[in-house]
C-alpha cells in the first residue's frame, strides 16, 4: 500500500474537470486508488463521490493506491494532481 498527502492549490478545489482527470487516470490501473478528506474516503473512479468529498483550495487529501500496480498508480497520481490541482 502506498499511501501520500497533497494540499489543492487550485483556487476552486476538486471540481468537474479536475475531477474527471482523476478518474479517468484512476481507471487505467488495477490497483484500487482511494482519496480520503475530512474521513469521507471514496474510490477514485467514482465521479460523484469524489466531487461530493467537498476539496476546497488549501485543504489536504490523502491518497491510497492498494494492488499490483500501486508504485506506479501512486506516482502517476502525484504528478497528476501536481499537474492539475
Amino acid at each position: 500500500m502506498k499511501t501520500f498527502n497533497y494540499e489543492i492549490t487550485d483556487p476552486i478545489g476538486i471540481h468537474a474537470r479536475p475531477a474527471g482527470q482523476l478518474v479517468k487516470a484512476a481507471k487505467e490501473f488495477q490497483s484500487k486508488i482511494t482519496i480520503e478528506h475530512n474521513g469521507k474516503q471514496t474510490e477514485a473512479t467514482r465521479l460523484m463521490s469524489l466531487m461530493g468529498l467537498g476539496v476546497r483550495h488549501g485543504s489536504t487529501i490523502t491518497v491510497t493506491a492498494e494492488g499490483p500496480d500501486e508504485e506506479e498508480a501512486a506516482a502517476r497520481m502525484l504528478v497528476l494532481l501536481q499537474e492539475i490541482l
